[in-house]
């Protein structure tokens, strides 16, 4: 297939790239390069799938999403079958910071690509929403016909309303649309703005982490292979209407649109000390802890319940902490220079 991959030069656009190329589909990947965290990284992922033995299959295009003429001259110039779209400005606190930047990115860039999949027939959009769209919930796991309408930060309610905004248009257009909530994502390539490095990086450098909530918060830590596994089965499904849905009650996660909203998390919820431990144990250094309180738009625990993934595409993340936590600390002694 050819597929547009948006955020390609992001942690899991990066992986995407690799598994759709591995497999033989062109790709068509876009990505800002902003400077969110270090460009650096961005450029050296996209140097990493050039080494690909089907580079010559991918095409990266450097493009903001929300400049709407752009990115429909991307849509009639590129004319692709399928759409997973990762690009996002990501980040819980940076959106207490820069609220402006979600709405620029996360609305307006989505709807320029909503617009371009109904233009130009593309068969399915897969697209990233988030495990925080629960918010507030407490009732655990999250399942995806929970209600979610209590976020507690921007940007989850930036993520819910690209759920909202996709439900529109598989109404309006019938485009197939399915929307993936990412449960903590981590591993090799990963983000640095999230614990694991920046756990690793303090570590490392003898530096004091900081635990929220005095350490009394858990998360569905998934590994991002499984996290691939999970858009690539679901990116060769096409969302369709549910021929059971009832408008009288209607669930949340289908509809009579051809329209699908999966979690996708290991279901093994970690302490956060835990988590820690683990990583002390892969980095062979104990941290230094620095105890604070619950941070404005954070959440206590996640926890997915995957049993509506796991029915449409017959899978279900299983990487246990252990083995990711190595894979990922092992990356990052060498891309860092730790080992030398």
């Amino acid at each position: 297939m050819k597929v547009l991959v948006t955020g390609v030069a992001g942690f899991i656009g990066y992986h995407l790239a690799q598994h759709l190329l591995e497999r033989g589909d062109t790709v068509i990947g876009v990505d800002n390069l902003n400077d969110y965290y270090e460009v650096s990284l961005k450029e050296a992922r996209l140097e990493s799938l050039k080494a690909n033995p089907n580079q010559h299959n991918l095409k990266f295009i450097k493009l903001d999403l929300a400049d709407t003429p752009a990115t429909e001259a991307l849509f009639v110039s590129e004319r692709p079958e399928r759409v997973v779209h990762l690009a996002a400005q990501a980040g819980v606190r940076y959106s207490l910071k820069n609220p402006h930047a979600y709405a620029s990115s996360n609305l307006v860039a989505f709807t320029n690509i909503l617009e371009g999949c109904r233009h130009h027939h593309v068969e399915h959009l897969v697209y990233a929403s988030s495990s925080s769209v629960y918010g507030g919930n407490t009732k655990l796991p999250f399942s995806e016909d929970d209600a979610v309408d209590h976020p507690v930060s921007l940007y989850a309610a930036t993520k819910k309303a690209n759920e909202l905004m996709a439900h529109t248009y598989s109404h309006l257009y019938r485009l197939p649309t399915t929307g993936l909530r990412f449960f903590t994502v981590y591993g090799p390539w990963g983000r640095p703005d999230m614990s694991p490095f920046l756990f690793a990086n303090a570590i490392l450098n003898d530096k004091p982490i900081q635990v929220f909530n005095h350490g009394d918060m858990m998360r569905d830590f998934t590994y991002v292979d499984d996290i691939i596994e999970g858009v690539v089965r679901v990116l060769d499904k096409p969302a369709t209407p549910d021929p059971d849905f009832d408008t009288g009650l209607p669930k949340a996660s289908t509809s009579n649109a051809p329209y699908r909203v999966f979690n996708i998390g290991n279901s093994q919820p970690e302490k956060l000390l835990d988590f820690i431990g683990t990583l002390e144990k892969a980095l062979g250094k104990t941290a230094e802890k620095e105890f604070l309180p619950m941070q404005a738009g954070d959440v206590k625990a996640t926890y997915a319940d995957t049993t509506a993934l796991e029915s449409w595409v017959g899978f279900k993340p299983n990487t246990d902490l252990q083995s990711g936590i190595e894979k990922f600390t092992n990356w990052y002694r060498s891309y860092y220079r730790y080992d030398i």
